[in-house]
């Protein structure tokens, strides 16, 4: 029976405290998961303020990413993996170590306090990223160092994303749309390829049937630990975000100002597109786990992410919903 650390004892510990705890929980898991992100980065992006909407819409991708390469190599279980005594409160199909949930907690909230430099911010960020980092030990999908390694994996991307975004915005604005548009999709596909690679190392290991047997125990989903679709999703978006940006640019920019129903008016118009894009094409392209349906999924979430950064705040100043403050 594999216990991290002593972990078991933490969350027996913890969960011990009663389940008057669960919904509180519950609630910051839900914070850190990409189902609440993708609400929320369109309204920041569309309707507060674009320039972080970008910024967090980067990192959080690249979180995600990184995140899902370094469980590549880890492959390290959940702790109701291995342990049918804990109360398994949720379930993933994924491998434990590091935790998405703290590594995109600190690196996407973490962006949100270095981006305003506010104290008040800085005290409600930090509840958060402690809140969604100790709910995930709570509901017994992580053991405490698979959250303490996301939370330093999430600040060192933090400190590199924060470092390098000056000096490479300075750089692209120099390039022309195709060159932009061109780096994008080599680094992309540098994220995306170098999780399959790590993937293929490990081709031969196998998920040992116990594992299997005791998640089965908390939920009917399949376990997928080297699954590359996730991968395939954040690398597509990461390009269709960084095109969508070069290419708004190029016809002027985008400004999330405006009064509030305009505000409201472009989060109703953009979602409906998004919806289209997320949705709609994906009844629409072949699914399974096939070169065809990757290439198809990278293309959907391709666009998923050109229309957030790019399509639809085109869409909003040629409709008069927006400003381009350089047209």
């Amino acid at each position: 029976m594999i216990d991290l650390f002593g972990g078991i004892t933490v969350i027996f510990a913890f969960q011990s405290l009663g389940e008057w705890l669960y919904p509180i929980m519950a609630f910051f898991s839900f914070l850190g998961t990409e189902d609440f992100y993708i609400l929320v980065l369109p309204v920041i992006y569309w309707s507060l303020d674009s320039a972080l909407g970008l910024r967090v819409g980067v990192m959080m991708l690249l979180s995600s990413g990184t995140n899902t390469i370094f469980k590549f190599i880890f492959h390290s279980p959940r702790p109701y993996w291995v342990n049918t005594e804990v109360k398994a409160y949720a379930a993933e199909a994924s491998f434990g170590l590091p935790s998405g949930h703290a590594q995109n907690a600190i690196s996407i909230w973490g962006m949100v306090g270095t981006y305003f430099r506010k104290r008040w911010v800085w005290v409600l960020t930090t509840i958060i990223i402690l809140g969604i980092s100790l709910s995930r030990t709570y509901l017994a999908v992580h053991y405490p160092v698979d959250t303490v390694l996301g939370l330093i994996l999430g600040f060192l991307l933090l400190v590199a994303v924060n470092r390098a975004w000056d000096p490479i915005a300075a750089w692209a604005k120099k390039q022309t749309l195709a060159k932009q548009i061109g780096v994008a999709f080599l680094g992309s596909l540098t994220m995306l390829f170098l999780g399959i690679f790590v993937a293929w190392i490990f081709r031969d290991w196998t998920l040992p049937v116990a594992w299997e047997q005791a998640a089965k125990r908390a939920s009917d989903e399949a376990l997928h630990p080297y699954a590359i679709t996730g991968l395939i999703t954040s690398s597509a978006t990461l390009f269709g975000l960084f095109a969508g940006v070069a290419f708004v640019e190029e016809k002027g920019g985008f400004s999330a100002m405006g009064t509030s129903k305009e505000r409201f008016l472009r989060y109703l118009l953009g979602l409906v597109g998004l919806l289209i894009f997320y949705i709609g094409l994906k009844v629409i392209f072949p699914s399974g786990e096939n070169f065809l349906a990757y290439a198809f999924r990278f293309l959907r979430y391709s666009l998923v992410g050109f229309w957030v950064s790019g399509g639809a705040p085109f869409v909003f100043v040629k409709i008069k919903l927006a400003n381009s403050p350089n047209g």
